[in-house]
């Protein structure tokens, strides 16, 4: 079996999120899946933008509904970058809040973002070896 991801960002205006991805990604809009749904390509796996209302229902027996303000998540997206200070100046332009100082690891640097929608995004940039800078005893 081959499993491909997608990875979905919900938004409340399909329009600002389209110029957010774009302009802090140079992503590119692919098929438009009707009035609440684009894809973005340009990374290595398409990212599907959907338009929800804040304070809807994410399913039919959720006890949250969905907010716009920065909220936390146990899943979240790490773009990859060859110039973290380009790409987090390019993001910040676009709107989206750094919220913590750069981190620098063995393995590179990191940028924890948000976007306008308060979704959080990390940026990486690695150096070395990247994550292979965190083995023991491999190459």
């Amino acid at each position: 079996m081959t499993i491909s991801i997608r990875a979905c960002i919900d938004v409340h205006d399909l329009e600002a999120g389209i110029a957010f991805y774009t302009k802090a990604l140079g992503l590119t809009v692919g098929r438009r899946l009707g009035d609440d749904w684009v894809e973005l390509l340009g990374a290595t796996s398409p990212i599907d933008l959907l338009a929800n209302a804040s304070g809807s229902s994410p399913c039919p027996d959720a006890h949250t509904v969905r907010d716009y303000e920065r909220h936390w998540t146990p899943v979240h997206l790490d773009f990859v970058v060859g110039d973290l200070d380009a790409a987090l100046m390019q993001a910040r332009l676009a709107g989206a809040t750094l919220d913590r100082d750069v981190v620098t690891r063995a393995w590179g640097r990191m940028a924890n973002m948000a976007d306008p929608f308060g979704n959080g995004f990390c940026l990486l940039e690695m150096q070395g070896r990247g994550y292979d800078e965190m083995t023991t005893g491999q190459s």
